[in-house]
């Protein structure tokens, strides 16, 4: 068999298999999501994800310089909000001594350069679950998004380097950055959740939460599953009102939009691997049907191949301390 080109021959050892290669894992890829709850040295397990945990702020003070000392660099905050202090229009996200803008404060004391990036969204303050203000069973867009804007003003004041507005309401973004502008907080970043799908891949991260809708589903403010055109209109139109890092969720069922949108788009994209994706690997290793780091790596790698820059996943810190091992 006469062959001019083998392509196997770039295949053929470790070697040269490492200078071939197109993408790399390194903990700069990293966001880390930390849940959080009130009390003192609380370490809650979240039932439906396997070692990870809900934790009070004295332990996220722990957490923050372990993970600052496994080189990774930022951590994307959610809270657990009492019912007592949940209504329909989002009061206790306002609150200056909330628990989220403490849980900024506390990060930013512990290692002030961590980069803290803030959930922007009524779904962990609703007496409905909603994402939105209620009115007559709809979820109404302007006067959530009123809310929004001082939520995250809120953040920026607490320290926040970067808010996350998760919601999907129209035109949150724009109000954001006027918010912040208007009141110097120039350099205060926004990641927003601009392709986020209405997923059955939430659900573990509700159980975290105790964010379940109350009523109905999230279909009419979160993206239709079946389409992909809609999520370019969504992106360009949020770096068009201000937003400096878009992102895709959930992560690995939706490597064509994020790879539809790098080719469309100069900012960073970021994609996050959902509560849904964690728990089906868990449950898949502890069975023994799947071996935890290689298909987490696989995963991770998939995401950087599509074209993400950055990556939220309840994974982070053991892949960071993978990575550091298999340097030794």
């Amino acid at each position: 068999m006469k062959l001019i080109q083998r392509n196997r021959r770039l295949r053929s050892n470790a070697s040269i298999r490492s200078l071939v290669q197109e993408n790399t894992i390194s903990v700069n890829d990293f966001i880390v999501p930390l849940f959080i709850t009130e009390g003192s040295n609380v370490r809650e397990e979240i039932s439906s994800m396997p070692n990870y945990f809900r934790m009070s702020l004295d332990l996220i003070e722990k957490e923050v310089l372990e993970l600052w000392s496994l080189g990774l660099k930022s951590v994307l905050l959610f809270v657990k909000v009492a019912d007592d202090l949940k209504d329909n229009k989002g009061t206790e996200a306002l609150n200056p001594n909330g628990l989220m803008q403490r849980a900024i404060k506390t990060i930013k004391t512990t290692v002030p350069e961590m980069l803290v990036m803030t959930d922007v969204a009524l779904d962990p303050y609703s007496s409905y679950g909603h994402d939105g203000i209620v009115k007559d069973g709809k979820i109404i867009n302007d006067e959530t998004v009123a809310v929004l804007k001082k939520m995250a003003l809120s953040h920026a004041q607490a320290g926040a380097d970067f808010v996350a507005p998760s919601d999907m309401m129209d035109g949150r973004i724009l109000a954001i950055r006027e918010i912040l502008e208007e009141n110097s907080f120039t350099d205060v970043g926004i990641m927003s959740y601009s392709a986020k799908y209405a997923s059955s891949f939430y659900g573990p991260f509700r159980d975290a939460l105790d964010s379940k809708p109350g009523f109905g589903d999230k279909k009419t403010y979160q993206m239709n599953y079946a389409n992909s055109k809609e999520a370019i209109t969504e992106v360009l139109q949020d770096i068009e009102e201000g937003a400096d890092i878009v992102m895709v969720k959930p992560g690995l069922p939706y490597l064509d939009i994020v790879s539809n949108i790098s080719k469309f788009v100069e900012v960073p994209i970021a994609v996050y691997q959902v509560s849904g994706e964690y728990a089906m690997i868990k449950s898949a290793v502890k069975n023994n049907w799947l071996e935890e780091i290689p298909c987490v790596m696989e995963s991770i790698m998939c995401f950087k191949r599509a074209g993400a820059s950055l990556i939220a996943t309840y994974f982070a810190k053991d892949i960071a301390l993978y990575l550091k091992e298999s340097k030794v």
